[in-house]
């Protein structure tokens, strides 16, 4: 055979194998390379939009985060103001109740003062008549009578 006829036949299997493999190989392939390009675009437009809804989610997060730390702040603000006027008010209350208590014991300690002023007016009257007793069962003499009342002054 010739060189010729070689190349020729060569061109023939070769032109049979290229035939061969754009009618039978080449359409799966590019079939799953388009079918693998698809999935990578809908993944990177997946991507995108999981992206971008979590940037949106984050801000949400963030605007929640901030409401609740307004809203805390808030309420830790109510509760120390409510705190204070309890304060206050159980200071008021205390205060009006140590004045009842004081006035209480002034009063008390008035009627105590009273009660022994009488008692003591008491004795004084019945030392007063002890005394004059005394003084009138004894005849009238200065030196006795001067002892009697020093001894009157002294029981006083």
């Amino acid at each position: 055979m010739s060189i010729n006829a070689t190349l020729i036949a060569q061109l023939i299997v070769f032109l049979i194998l290229v035939w061969f493999t754009m009618k039978f190989i080449w359409p799966p392939i590019v079939k799953a390379l388009d079918e693998r390009a698809q999935k990578i675009a809908d993944g990177l437009s997946a991507a995108d939009k999981a992206k971008s809804e979590l940037s949106a989610a984050n801000k949400r997060v963030e605007e929640q985060l901030s409401a609740a730390r307004n809203d805390s702040a808030q309420r830790l603000a109510d509760a120390e103001r409510l705190a204070q006027s309890m304060v206050e008010e159980a200071k008021t209350r205390a205060a009006e109740e140590g004045a009842k208590i004081v006035a209480a014991a002034k009063a008390e300690a008035e009627q105590e003062s009273i009660k022994a002023r009488e008692a003591l007016r008491e004795q004084v009257a019945a030392l007063a008549v002890k005394g004059a007793e005394a003084i009138l069962r004894k005849e009238v003499n200065a030196g006795v009578h001067a002892d009697l009342l020093n001894r009157l002054k002294a029981e006083l």
